[in-house]
């Protein structure tokens, strides 16, 4: 019986996450959602700017927190059980996304504006690419292990936990965090930059950089030399060369952790 709860637990929670990013999408984007980053109830500029970064700062202490390797061993050993404890980080997630999208207060006021039929296409086309990045990326380090369907699956069917082995592949052998790099692309690139998601980009953009600073300090701490080499030659967001580039069957064992921030 607790398999099949964990199971629907799983997929309850990776259908809550799927449906956030969508619903993200359309709220950067501004189009095909109920309520975009730049609607909602207007409130006083001080207001709407101590708001809107409580909600990002909410998702960032989520984020950082329960990504942690010590926050874990003390979850799974008082109170989570371990099949379901990425599941639960989704769903904490997706909640805390789904609260940022309904409680965003828009500030009106643009910033830029493309006019010229040929830069907004481009803008929306680099907007989609940003995107289809995140999701491209996702595969490359086992899409369903890394939002908890593969830890509930393996506990339906009675198998144990085993960690995927991973290789420098694809966009891991021109930067270290492509997914992260997906999603700064995906939050500036757009025709139409208002004051509200000039916020939301760059309070988002200084998370991720902060925190991929937190998870590769984890990840060099845990796997040693290896780990250190693969960050000192690989560009961390940008694909600027900085040295050989790693052998197509290379082992990275940071790939497997890559995407917890």
């Amino acid at each position: 019986m607790k398999k099949t709860i964990f199971m629907a637990y799983g997929v309850v929670a990776y259908l809550a996450f799927f449906a956030t990013i969508l619903y993200m999408i359309g709220f950067v984007g501004g189009f095909g959602v109920p309520k975009d980053i730049n609607d909602g109830a207007a409130a006083p500029l001080g207001t709407a700017i101590a708001i809107n970064l409580a909600l990002v700062l909410a998702f960032a202490v989520q984020h950082t927190i329960m990504a942690r390797p010590a926050f874990k061993r003390w979850w799974t050993r008082h109170y989570m059980p371990k099949p379901v404890e990425r599941s639960t980080f989704v769903l904490v997630a997706s909640a805390i996304l789904a609260l940022t999208f309904w409680q965003w207060r828009p500030i009106h006021g643009e910033v830029w504006r493309v006019d010229a039929a040929i830069g907004q296409g481009a803008l929306y086309v680099l907007f989609a690419l940003g995107w289809g990045l995140v999701f491209y990326s996702s595969f490359l380090i086992n899409h369903f292990d890394l939002f908890g369907l593969r830890q509930v699956f393996l506990y339906f069917r009675k198998r144990p936990y085993t960690h995927i082995p991973v290789k420098v592949v694809s966009l891991y052998k021109l930067v270290r965090n492509p997914l992260m790099l997906g999603f700064l692309i995906a939050m500036w690139a757009t025709p139409t930059m208002t004051a509200g998601h000039l916020l939301f980009a760059v309070a988002m953009t200084v998370y991720i950089l902060i925190g991929i600073q937190f998870e590769e300090r984890t990840l060099s701490k845990e796997l040693g030399d290896e780990y250190r080499a693969y960050r000192a030659r690989t560009p961390m967001l940008l694909p600027v060369p900085r040295g050989a580039a790693a052998g197509a069957n290379e082992t990275n064992p940071g790939l497997a952790l890559a995407g917890d921030e």
